[in-house]
């Protein structure tokens, strides 16, 4: 049990340094994305782009490891205030956004180490930055999309000037 509290707290330490610079997607975002995302979301695992996934979502749903294009700056953005706004913060999501109801998203499991099982804390402060990347520390992680899903409404003008993404 102290193991794990002393594991958590090492990985918060190492996340802090980053929450108080300027998260970028150079700095900070394009590593993670290569260490975590890249074996199923990059053009070396034939990945497509967002529209393309899109016009052909069923075909691409039945393959593993293939998810859209998600290795530069510019794909990623689709995912985060493109025509697919809202879909990274869904995907991402840890479920502590109300409207995720306790769920978290299919990809949050993604944001740590494959074989670590005890990896909430690293999951929890990679999205930290994930979160701070796109909407600054501290404020709401919005899952609203383009369309309204369920009781979630559209994403609002408000919410798309909050997007940060630095590059």
């Amino acid at each position: 049990m102290k193991l794990k509290m002393l594991a958590s707290v090492a990985i918060a330490a190492i996340a802090l340094p980053v929450m108080a610079a300027d998260v970028t997607y150079r700095k900070d975002i394009a590593p993670m994305f290569k260490k975590y995302c890249a074996e199923c979301h990059s053009a070396a695992a034939g990945s497509p782009s967002m529209a393309e996934f899109k016009l052909d979502e069923e075909r691409y749903a039945k393959k593993e490891k293939v998810g859209p294009l998600s290795d530069t700056y510019e794909h990623l953005l689709q995912l985060v205030n493109g025509n697919s706004t809202g879909a990274l913060m869904r995907r991402l999501d840890d479920g502590t956004n109300p409207f995720a109801k306790g769920k978290p998203g299919n990809m949050y499991k993604y944001l740590c180490e494959k074989d670590n099982k005890d990896n909430n804390a690293e999951c929890a402060a990679n999205l930290k930055v994930i979160k701070a990347w796109v909407v600054g520390e501290g404020n709401e992680w919005d899952l609203n999309g383009i369309g309204q899903r369920g009781d979630m409404p559209p994403v609002s003008l408000e919410q798309l000037r909050r997007i940060k993404a630095k590059y």
